[in-house]
């Protein structure tokens, strides 16, 4: 029998992990199907419940449901449990394991498919909320030279310090508090892009040669891409490589197989 997973989320249309999955499938050689599933804003558990029973592998989760998710695990992964938010889970012998690939994905972006180190470079992480949330552990562990946090409620990017501060030192504050200071690696990590919004930024944060990061993606950079190249970054990158690279984590987590991405990069950036 073909194996299922799917993508569950709301809104989910928009959702290009179904054409992610089944390219890796395909180029992988694994028989399963993979599809996109609407749930009500407090249908969430029943639709999951519902698709294990129907026999379903596993899961991906997106917005806005990665911190019932989180709920719903049995077992969690380490990167998932301080997250405090899942976006894949695994269904296997009446346990469901939730696991947070999004870090894992962006990080593997930066340093594998754009060349940037990550490792003794100064990084700032834009936001405080749950795609920002995911990615803190795995970017503290390539020992960044120094990590800090900036929001627009400094309160919540001081609780992520607290939360964190086992695995490194932050440094958490509102936007102006970094003001004076360059940073190599930005990462936007708040949703102001899909606003065409741009949080407030002090102007000379970005280093030369710095990698502006945007975890949004779209046809045309984003506001924050274009303020960044204005303001003498020299690498600009959007989200679409994270979106890849989170999913083949998430693949591999399923299928015990690691599948290619540059060629479905090349391609989802060109669609």
């Amino acid at each position: 029998m073909t194996d299922r997973y799917a993508v569950i989320g709301n809104p989910i249309a928009h959702s290009k992990s179904p054409l992610i999955h089944t390219a890796f499938a395909k180029q992988t050689r694994q028989d399963l199907h993979y599809e996109a599933i609407l749930a009500p804003l407090d249908g969430f558990i029943t639709r999951v419940n519902d698709f294990i029973r129907q026999g379903g592998k596993g899961m991906n989760v997106t917005v806005p449901f990665k911190l019932e998710a989180h709920q719903l695990a049995t077992t969690l992964t380490e990167r998932a449990d301080i997250a405090q938010a899942v976006n894949t889970l695994k269904f296997e012998n009446d346990q469901i394991l939730g696991d947070n690939t999004d870090g894992a994905g962006l990080v593997r972006d930066i340093i594998v498919n754009l060349n940037m180190p990550v490792t003794g470079k100064r990084i700032l992480l834009m936001g405080a909320g749950g795609a920002a949330r995911g990615v803190i552990l795995p970017l503290l562990q390539q020992k960044p030279a120094l990590f800090a946090i900036a929001n627009r409620t400094p309160e919540k990017a001081l609780a992520l310090q607290n939360q964190f501060t086992q695995y490194g030192q932050i440094n958490a504050g509102s936007y102006n508090q970094f003001s004076g200071q360059s940073f190599d690696i930005i990462i936007n990590g708040t949703s102001a892009s899909l606003n065409d919004a741009l949080p407030e930024l002090p102007p000379g944060i970005f280093a030369t040669g710095a990698l502006a990061y945007d975890m949004m993606y779209s046809a045309d950079p984003t506001r924050f891409l274009k303020y960044a190249s204005q303001q003498g970054a020299k690498h600009l990158a959007d989200g679409i490589g994270m979106l890849v690279e989170q999913a083949a984590e998430s693949f591999y987590l399923w299928r015990s197989i690691r599948p290619e991405t540059k060629d479905i990069i090349t391609h989802m950036r060109s669609n």
